[in-house]
């Protein structure tokens, strides 16, 4: 499989896609600090580190060696910090046209297939209209597409996170779009981060760690408190479940911050990496705030791996 990763964040699709027996030909990232962790796990990928915007097809053909139509793959999680249920969901958000820009390059350089990644709240409320205006496009420039929402953890991922995938397919290939049916088995977040690292995290401060221990499995620091506290403050997940979803704020004082299930203490950067399917030894540069970020803002390699192998086998005539 040859692929195009746009909106590439450090490279958890890239990985995915790796791991599926892909080649990534060519990654897009906007962001700095996601550009620098990007070029040290994968130095070999061509790395176009620029806004999206200023990349023509032409330039994206001649960086990956492809041809127009040449493209198994073109991957690609637009900002969706427009939609997310986890921010003030704004309808006129800038970030949620950023889809235009996939879009533009989808039909220049006219892939086989297209695999692009958002969060749930694109099909909630007023969201919807954007939702049937990205179909709209997608459909108009020469694909079968279908979208469903999937979750991360019936496929293998320990940790239970909802994301919308489309699938589309070139129209000329007359092949229907599908998606992987979930793939076991349930990994439960005690069993993802045993043994792994734990250094470099921070404390949880008084305020949190005087209550930790009141806060039941699957609660957060409300529940110890007996108020409703903001759904993210010292979230205790349950050992026995995947875990909840990493998101990408992460303080590790307790405020914006999910803990160790048994120990008052929040999640180690190890721990989140095994979380999310990388590997122990993938590269984050940083603070720990900014390798969280990372981390949160990216795909499940493992996640995109499954994706990756079923469009390879329905679509692409791989086996």
């Amino acid at each position: 499989m040859k692929i195009i990763s746009t909106f590439s964040g450090c490279g958890g699709s890239s990985l995915g896609y790796m791991q599926a027996g892909g080649k990534v030909l060519l990654a897009v990232e906007y962001d700095d600090h996601a550009a620098a962790c990007y070029r040290a796990n994968f130095p070999d990928t061509p790395l176009y580190h620029g806004d999206i915007s200023k990349l023509n097809g032409d330039e994206a053909l001649q960086l990956s060696g492809l041809k127009v139509g040449e493209l198994d793959i073109l991957d690609g999680s637009p900002p969706c910090q427009g939609f997310s249920t986890a921010g003030k969901r704004i309808f006129h958000d800038t970030r949620n046209q950023l889809f235009h820009e996939f879009v533009r390059l989808l039909r220049h350089l006219k892939p086989k297939t297209f695999v692009m990644e958002n969060v749930a709240g694109l099909v909630k409320g007023k969201m919807k209209l954007i939702f049937v205006e990205i179909m709209r496009e997608l459909k108009a420039s020469g694909y079968q597409v279908k979208a469903r929402l999937l979750n991360t953890a019936c496929y293998g991922v320990p940790q239970a996170r909802k994301r919308l995938i489309f699938i589309g397919v070139r129209d000329d290939l007359n092949i229907e779009p599908s998606h992987p049916k979930p793939r076991g088995p349930v990994v439960t977040i005690m069993e993802a981060i045993k043994g792994a690292d734990t250094s470099g995290t921070p404390s949880l401060s008084k305020r949190y760690a005087d209550i930790y221990h009141l806060i039941p499995c699957g609660g957060n620091a409300g529940d110890a408190w007996g108020i409703k506290s903001h759904f993210s403050d010292c979230v205790r997940p349950r050992p026995n479940k995947p875990c909840c979803t990493l998101p990408k704020m992460q303080t590790g004082t307790g405020f914006a911050t999910i803990c160790h299930p048994h120990e008052p203490r929040s999640l180690s950067i190890g721990e989140a990496k095994r979380i999310q399917t990388f590997p122990d030894g993938f590269i984050l540069l940083g603070k720990f705030v900014d390798q969280w970020a990372r981390i949160g803002n990216s795909v499940p390699p493992l996640f995109m791996k499954q994706i990756a192998s079923h469009v390879h086998t329905t679509a692409l005539g791989g086996k």
